[in-house]
């Protein structure tokens, strides 16, 4: 019988994200967490002949929340651009997954059109040693450049 090895799990502090914004590449050494979801939207549909309801696809829709590292002011500048002038700014995230001590390689997943819902513009906290921030955000497009190989079983 194979099982996965315990090896070939990805340890979640062993990855990179790249943001690119108006042209300029920036690692996001600030993450703690991202996580960056697709959901379907789906129609509720009643046909003759059948008393339950069925379910018919008809869009999607992306959307994240990262926690960071409070050190950066990027993001707060962005909202603050859009604030003064209404320019909305969009960007790219590209987010590796790659563990070395893993058979199954890495994974590369580019979240395009990315674009901020809410920012924290100013925090203070006598109970936290170290500062983070969650900021939610939506994309509407995704591309999955690279894929994991299959890990060798045990």
């Amino acid at each position: 019988m194979s099982f996965l090895k315990a090896s070939d799990t990805i340890n979640g502090q062993e990855g990179r994200a790249y943001a690119t914004i108006n042209g300029q590449v920036e690692e996001m050494f600030y993450i703690k967490k991202l996580e960056a979801t697709v959901e379907k939207e789906k129609a509720d549909i009643k046909t003759l002949g059948r008393r339950g309801t069925q379910h018919k696809a008809t869009g999607w829709s992306g959307s994240g929340t990262m926690t960071i590292y409070y050190v950066t002011s990027r993001f707060r500048e962005l909202m603050v651009d859009y604030i003064r002038s209404g320019k909305d700014t969009y960007f790219t995230v590209q987010v590796v997954n790659e563990d070395p001590g893993s058979t199954v390689g890495y994974q590369t997943v580019t979240l395009k059109n990315v674009n901020l819902n809410k920012v924290i513009v100013a925090k203070l906290d006598t109970d936290s040693a170290a500062l983070d921030e969650d900021i939610d955000f939506t994309f509407d497009d995704v591309s999955v450049d690279h894929d994991f190989n299959a890990p060798v079983l045990g």
